[in-house]
């Protein structure tokens, strides 16, 4: 596949500028405030409703409509926070998909409202000489869940079904007694009281390359490619053959598997945040009213001065 200078400085600005509104959220500085607030009523920007925009104000109203609807469910992902340190409950949610798919990125959306005690991430590293020894599924239970808490594992025991079998990281023995193991190992964390949730991300050969290229390309996320992601490019249909068979051995209806369509990042976002709300039966929890109590001041106190050269700099 060809793509020519512009487009792919097309993409990768793109790239940039949703990078960028992850970091700045709503904080764009935009010509025309009035646009801003008739999308935020919602009086344009529906389906259908951009007929009398240019292309940068329809790009700016598609925007807005993602943020505000981003904020309304990052405010029920507070109140399912709420309920699970209420009721005790515990839950798992496990995200797969090829390099670049877009986990990072949703996991970063559900997590950036919520406390880090209550929803923490397991991202973990290639297992050392050790854990190499250990029953396969040894180190992920230290990162399992107790009562009011949940756990997303940014990759997972499926690293074994998916880039363990293709690059020839385990045997045909182990990779068999996998699936003989991982559906009696999540039907007995179910038993035990833990929630299991499965999200699978899906993009195309193309949006995968176009993503690649961009990571190439922007110095702020070169670092996100590995060797052993540019390998993975090279081997798009063996991965699509392991991720087929994974998907085939491993859906149960304990734990059943989730794809969320990708190709789109910020529509997966929103799609993969509303369908996990709906796995739980969560409530809205009373809350007390909070009081700020009055300062103590003592007749006695007397604040000493830091010395100068503590002080940062301030550059700014």
């Amino acid at each position: 596949m060809d793509y020519n200078d512009e487009a792919l400085i097309r993409r990768i600005h793109q790239e940039v500028a949703d990078y960028y509104d992850e970091e700045l959220e709503l904080e764009l500085e935009d010509r025309d405030p009035g646009l801003i607030q008739r999308v935020l009523d919602g009086d344009i920007g529906g389906p259908g409703d951009n007929s009398n925009l240019n292309g940068d104000d329809v790009e700016r109203a598609e925007r807005h409509r993602y943020f505000r609807e981003l904020f309304r469910l990052q405010g029920e992902l507070v109140k399912l926070q709420s309920w699970v340190v209420e009721t005790g409950h515990k839950v798992v949610i496990l995200f797969e998909g090829r390099d670049a798919a877009g986990k990072g990125g949703v996991i970063k959306r559900i997590t950036q409202r919520l406390n880090p005690r209550v929803c923490r991430v397991a991202a973990l590293p290639a297992p050392n000489d050790r854990e190499r020894t250990q029953w396969y599924f040894q180190r992920y239970v230290s990162h399992l869940p107790a009562a009011g808490e949940m756990v997303l594992f940014d990759r997972s025991w499926y690293n074994r079904a998916g880039v363990e079998r293709v690059m020839g990281f385990c045997t045909d023995e182990q990779y068999e007694e996998f699936f003989r193991s991982v559906p009696e190992f999540e039907r007995m964390l179910v038993r035990s009281g833990i929630q299991v949730i499965k999200y699978w991300f899906s993009i195309t050969d193309d949006e995968q390359h176009l993503r690649f290229l961009s990571r190439i390309h922007d110095p702020l996320k070169q670092w996100k490619l590995s060797p052993m992601d540019l390998e993975s490019r090279r081997r798009w249909e063996e991965y699509t053959r392991a991720k087929e068979v994974m998907l085939e051995r491993t859906h149960i209806d304990e734990a059943p598997w989730w794809v969320v369509q990708a190709v789109d990042k910020k529509r997966a976002r929103l799609n993969c945040i509303h369908h996990l709300l709906q796995q739980m039966p969560y409530v809205e929890p009373q809350q007390q009213s909070v009081l700020l109590p009055e300062r103590e001041r003592h007749a006695d106190y007397v604040r000493h001065p830091v010395p100068g050269n503590m002080i940062v700099p301030e550059i700014y």
